[in-house]
């Protein structure tokens, strides 16, 4: 057992230590308020589940050595499109609605980054500025309820029995992000652009497609993410998503995906979703407020940036 633990590397696994020690230190301190519960942990599932399904993509973007600040600003685009077309048009529409958001987002976002060479930190701070201008200017900064309970009970608010829908939700984005990145060509040949552009140009890999593809997957992930809080909160609000954006890079480079590209783990990716979550549940039933969470999260992705560059060197 000793030889066995000395041959794990911590380092490289830090986001499962980090789900137990957290998990075990929380059960310590806030058992009696109900942290072990079958319900919290549903709970914890349940909220890690939006950050599950942005975070898959990231780690396609992170892996390619890009970034997108905009996932969460157009999740909440998204949310309050899909219920306004919902309210004027139907269920349909409505869901062609939050898709059009990411696909629109998507292009632009990765035509600006592949085409035009712009710093996808730039682009992407960009777009999250636009996305949000636009969600608060079409609905003059005021909630747009969904009344179709079809769309609430399939989009993230149903449940079947005690389990939630939005974990099934979660589930599938999981399986299909491990593999398209351990199974498939553009998992290897998104890892391989980050890795060194230039090989991966010079070994036949089109880099602009692959930035592109990475960049619009990532847009059409977080308009579904907008469209899982419309259905699980019943109405689109400007506000959803906000700061979902901090939580997704954090979980992806706790996950064990490299800032500089090249490395990058889609299994580990959703241990970080959940561990963030996690922690902001634990926070939560220990009475700190909003303001004391985002500190601690902010502390979170200072050493995960750290832990990354460290395991860069090594």
């Amino acid at each position: 057992m000793l030889q066995f633990i000395k041959k794990i590397d911590f380092r490289q696994n830090i986001v499962y230590v980090g789900v137990v020690v957290i998990f075990a230190l929380f059960a310590i301190m806030l058992g009696g308020k109900g942290f072990t519960s079958t319900v919290n942990i549903l709970n914890i599932l349940r909220q890690s589940s939006i950050i599950v399904i942005m975070a898959m993509a990231m780690t396609f973007v992170i892996g390619s050595a890009e970034i997108d600040l905009s996932v969460g600003s157009i999740a909440g685009l998204a949310s309050v499109s899909t219920a306004m077309a919902i309210a004027r048009f139907g269920l349909v529409p409505g869901i062609l609605a939050g898709l059009a958001v990411g696909a629109i987002c998507g292009i632009v976002n990765g035509a600006l980054v592949a085409f035009a060479k712009i710093p996808s930190f730039l682009v992407t701070l960009a777009m999250m500025g636009v996305t949000v201008g636009v969600a608060q200017w079409i609905t003059d900064s005021s909630p747009q309820p969904i009344l179709d309970k079809g769309y609430n009970f399939v989009f993230g608010g149903g449940q079947i029995g005690v389990f939630p829908i939005i974990i099934i939700w979660a589930m599938v984005f999981f399986a299909f992000g491990v593999t398209l990145l351990n199974r498939t060509r553009l998992g290897k040949y998104t890892l391989a652009v980050g890795a060194n552009p230039v090989a991966a140009k010079y070994s036949g890999i089109n880099v602009k497609r692959v930035r592109f593809g990475v960049m619009f997957g990532s847009a059409m992930c977080a308009a579904v993410a907008g469209m899982l809080y419309a259905g699980r909160l019943q109405s689109g609000r400007y506000q959803w998503g906000s700061g979902d954006e901090m939580n997704v890079i954090a979980a992806v480079i706790l996950g064990g995906t490299a800032l500089s590209g090249g490395r990058g783990s889609a299994v580990g990716a959703m241990a970080g979703a959940v561990l963030m979550a996690m922690i902001n549940n634990g926070l939560i039933l220990a009475g700190l407020t909003s303001a004391q969470q985002q500190v601690v999260r902010g502390i979170i992705i200072v050493l995960a940036v750290a832990l990354a560059k460290r395991n860069n060197r090594s």
